[in-house]
């Protein structure tokens, strides 16, 4: 049971953290609720049957067809959290003075919750499969009973979710002005983490070159595979030994995020301010 708990703990817990940003990030946004837990649900279905070939997606494209598919979901990711973090450049100040500002740009508005959906479902695809696998495994080495894997599973899923609600209700607490700010970051963070990530699988599919196989190790002080290491390898890609293109990804990522979201707000206060002023003249 105890083993149960931890594994299914954890991955909802990296799922979680996901799933808390995204909802603080898309406060005020209507129908939200409904697309996020679109999401969940689609992320759920989408594990259950990726685990159900799991022999199949291994084995393909020259044995590298897991590693491949994790990439693949990874980068998507990355896109979708970009589009979101360039939208919120643009009407974030509009929000800020108005939570029913969205509800005036329908089009726009779905179109940044489509990206959010699509990282929710990502991020429950990723972890729902691994806790798929990993209970398979579990049952097949230990033959630990149903009803005690059951109860450590449940339990899991509770702790996992009382943190990752902890972590919402905690943006929540912010200021409006400051909310979309700090989600923000923590989103850029998140999508830059997902690039190093994928660069990291790439690598071990020998599909990228390493540029350096271990730049630093501090798994003396923070272990990658602990629960806090794990926590922060979700929202940030923590890893206590990165390769060089691991950190590389990294930080052209974040780098090209915070660029593009300064050059888009920046138009966007020159537009609101250039308006009223043509109006008056």
């Amino acid at each position: 049971m105890l083993a149960t708990l931890i594994i299914v703990f954890r991955e909802v817990l990296e799922a979680g953290l996901i799933i808390g940003i995204v909802l603080a990030a898309t406060e005020g946004v209507q129908h939200r609720g409904r697309w996020i837990a679109g999401g969940m649900a689609a992320g759920i279905a989408g594990a259950a049957l990726l685990a159900a070939f799991a022999g199949a997606l291994s084995n393909a494209f020259s044995g590298v067809g897991q590693e491949l598919f994790n990439a693949a979901i990874l980068i998507i990711a990355v896109l979708m959290l970009g589009l979101h973090i360039t939208w919120m450049a643009s009407h974030g100040r509009q929000i800020a003075r108005d939570m029913k500002a969205i509800g005036r740009s329908v089009v726009e508005g779905e179109r940044s919750l489509t990206a959010m959906t699509l990282v929710v479902a990502v991020a429950v695809l990723r972890e729902g499969s691994e806790v798929v696998l990993f209970l398979f495994g579990i049952a097949t080495s230990t033959h630990e009973g149903a009803g005690s894997m059951l109860l450590g599973g449940g339990l899991g899923v509770l702790a996992g979710c009382s943190v990752s609600w902890g972590l919402y209700r905690g943006l929540l607490a912010l200021p409006m002005r400051h909310l979309f700010k700090v989600t923000n970051a923590m989103i850029a963070l998140l999508a830059a983490g997902m690039a190093g990530q994928a660069a990291a699988i790439l690598v071990s599919a020998n599909l990228l070159p390493s540029l350096g196989d271990q730049l630093w190790d501090t798994s003396h002080i923070l272990r990658d595979d602990s629960i806090v290491g794990r926590a922060l390898h979700a929202l940030i890609g923590y890893a206590d030994r990165p390769s060089g293109i691991q950190v590389l990804a990294f930080l052209v990522t974040l780098a090209t995020l915070i660029v593009l979201s300064r050059i888009i707000g920046q138009g966007s206060r020159v537009r609101q301010q250039g308006g009223p002023a043509r109006h008056a003249h």
